[in-house]
């Protein structure tokens, strides 16, 4: 190993991978030193590597330790919602509540809704959960006029989803916008994790079959935990 004619940060990247594939899910990983004694590098190409395979959501922190993460929750893109993604390969979705108001909606959110400027909005916040790991931060504004009784009833531990179809409005099509992004502060304090963990951010504006808008959602969900699918046909 000491001789390979590999780049020394890519050896050392190439042999965690193979260290990690060799264990469960929730086992540790040895140490910065032991690993520098193993792959006879020096602590910081260790931490290097180390730092990449966390971004890649393949490791995580626990206490002071680090240990081989679970799979990335994979969510198709469709008109589903996270709930949905998150039973079908057999996860426990979970929530926690961070904001649920109602407010005067933003000259630009209204252009969005297609409802007066400082008309009132329902602004539900909420982290998403799976396996009661903290996977993503999702914004929802909707019209308070069309679901004035939803203010009143909604759970926020159950899925927002299922709560407007059972109002009866459905569906029917949506623009999303997909981007990279880094946290804010209290984003990744909200997630556990820090502004230097790659984010991806969908922005999705709802509508139903009349091409009404229904919602404006922002969901910003951890690189590292999370990844995306879509089917493509002719």
């Amino acid at each position: 190993m000491p001789n390979s004619p590999l780049p020394k940060y890519y050896r050392v990247r190439t042999g965690l991978e193979e260290l990690i594939a060799a264990r469960s899910e929730g086992e540790a990983i040895p140490a910065e030193r032991e690993l520098a004694a193993r792959f006879a590098v020096s602590r910081e190409t260790v931490r290097q590597a180390v730092h990449d395979l966390l971004v890649a959501g393949l490791i995580q922190r626990r206490g002071r330790g680090t240990v081989v993460s679970s799979p990335k929750l994979t969510q198709p893109l469709s008109l589903g919602s996270y709930t949905e993604g998150a039973i079908s390969q057999g996860r426990v979705p979970g929530r926690e509540l961070v904001t649920f108001e109602e407010k005067p909606a933003t000259p630009d959110l209204a252009a969005a809704l297609r409802i007066d400027d400082a008309a009132p909005v329902i602004h539900l916040e909420r982290v998403l959960l799976a396996d009661g790991q903290k996977i993503g931060l999702e914004s929802t504004h909707l019209p308070a006029a069309r679901f004035a009784a939803l203010a009143r009833t909604f759970d926020p531990a159950v899925s927002l989803y299922a709560a407007i179809r059972a109002t009866g409005v459905v569906f029917a099509a949506a623009t999303e916008r997909i981007e990279t992004v880094l946290a804010s502060p209290r984003e990744a304090a909200l997630l556990d994790s820090t502004t230097a963990t790659p984010m991806i951010l969908l922005g999705r504006t709802s509508y139903d079959p009349a091409g009404v808008p229904i919602e404006r959602v922002r969901s910003l969900y951890r690189g590292d935990r999370v990844a995306f699918v879509t089917t493509l046909r002719e």
